[in-house]
């Protein structure tokens, strides 16, 4: 973990955001819309400095060229590499104010969703498990030194409606289900404990809504037109979503119109 004691911020007019997962999809767009929003040198808006995380060393993300992106190499299931590249931004020495956990699975080249307990086997079970849930808790654990500050900012984890044990009423999909389900646990614990340290902190899980990325496109034969969203249109709606939130849902399980979802 970061050695807490050494952590000593700047004071800086800046805002400052990590996207983990942000190679393509999702995680990609929201370090497109960050980058939007800050424009350096205005007075009017405060510059961005935008830190990424990305799998794949083909990834659509190298492609950006902008001197307020950093970017680096993860892989989620090392926790070596997350407490590394969480030691560098306690390096830069300031807070951070966004933090988006965007890195999902639901399928592979190798396996797809399980449809009944017949298909279940333990190693898909745990690679859901370690990168749906373990890994942002993990990477929780490694920034909590960047969220001891009485400023509001924002730990946010995508996760699922699927992962909602209450709206569970179609079964199937275990793995993912599950993972989900105990990612909405773990962000309700965090939650708990960066409140007794870090006032300003809403920890929260978001349902994006089914977005044409290659995560769900196996799965969207079904979907009528007006519910898939593109990438763009799930960002802007989840930031409008961050930007209205208050401490008073940190813990919570958000939907992407804003309305709360059953656990």
């Amino acid at each position: 973990m970061c050695n807490t004691t050494a952590v000593d911020f700047l004071v800086t007019w800046m805002t400052n955001v990590l996207i983990i997962g942000a190679g393509r999809g999702i995680g990609l767009e929201f370090v497109r819309q960050f980058l939007d929003r800050g424009v350096p040198g205005t007075v009017s808006t405060p510059e961005t400095q935008v830190y990424a995380t990305y799998r794949q060393p083909d990834c659509p993300l190298l492609e950006i060229q902008d001197p307020r992106l950093e970017s680096w190499s993860v892989d989620i299931t090392q926790e070596s590499q997350i407490a590394a590249v969480a030691q560098k931004i306690v390096d830069r020495g300031a807070p951070l104010d966004y933090v988006i956990y965007c890195v999902g699975v639901l399928h592979t080249a190798h396996w797809q969703p399980e449809k009944s307990l017949r298909h279940l086997n333990s190693q898909q079970m745990l690679e859901y498990f370690q990168i749906n849930s373990v890994g942002a808790a993990l990477w929780a654990k490694h920034l909590q030194p960047l969220y001891k500050h009485p400023h509001r900012s924002i730990f946010a984890c995508i996760s699922a409606k699927v992962g909602s044990i209450g709206d569970n009423q179609l079964g199937g999909w275990y793995g993912y289900r599950a993972s989900k389900a105990a990612l909405n646990m773990l962000v309700r614990n965090i939650s708990i404990e960066y409140r007794r340290t870090a006032p300003g902190s809403i920890v929260v899980a978001l349902h994006p809504g089914t977005t044409d990325t290659d995560l769900s496109q196996p799965f969207q034969r079904n979907v009528p037109p007006e519910k898939l969203f593109t990438p763009e249109r799930t960002v802007r709606q989840l930031l409008e979503v961050i930007d209205r939130l208050e401490p008073k849902d940190s813990g919570e399980f958000f939907n992407w119109d804003s309305h709360p979802l059953p656990w």
